[in-house]
């Protein structure tokens, strides 16, 4: 399930994570999906798939529970460790981890499974579409943007 090489950070006691998985498809291009309006954090902005670690979960049992979640694919490999980072949602709940991965899974690239009560759509997107990843987000909003741009402008090595 892990590439050789790749670090899973461990969280500290108390520490609250969120883990997101970058999925690639033949053409290069990066999955997200637009979180529904009435979401309570970031209503109506791009994502990845992820979420929350809950209680007595591993980052990579999270990784995989929430891609199956939100669309219905099954983690067949990480591929990478692409960025560990902290932010503060507009929720109000504090100061969040992340650990986000580059990622390999099994299922119908072209029909997810959206969570649609969470989220109401889908795209793939590419270097020229990366724009739109900043639809409705305030200028210093970037983290999803700035994530998959990452990836999609110098693409990983096979394998």
């Amino acid at each position: 399930m892990l590439s050789p090489g790749v670090e899973v950070p461990v969280p500290a006691a108390g520490e609250v994570w969120t883990v997101g998985a970058v999925v690639l498809n033949g053409r290069g291009e990066a999955f997200a999906q637009k979180r529904g309006p009435h979401r309570r954090l970031y209503p109506g902005a791009w994502d990845v798939l992820g979420g929350h670690v809950e209680p007595g979960e591993t980052l990579l049992e999270a990784l995989a529970r929430e891609i199956h979640e939100e669309s219905g694919w099954h983690l067949r490999r990480v591929r990478r460790l692409l960025r560990v980072s902290t932010w503060t949602g507009d929720d109000g709940n504090g100061l969040r981890h992340e650990a986000d991965f580059l990622v390999e899974v099994d299922g119908d690239l072209d029909r997810p499974a959206l969570e649609r009560t969470k989220n109401s759509a889908y795209a793939w997107f590419g270097p020229a579409d990366l724009h739109r990843l900043k639809e409705g987000r305030a200028p210093h909003e970037t983290l999803v943007h700035d994530l998959i741009a990452a990836v999609v402008e110098t693409p990983p090595p096979p394998g």
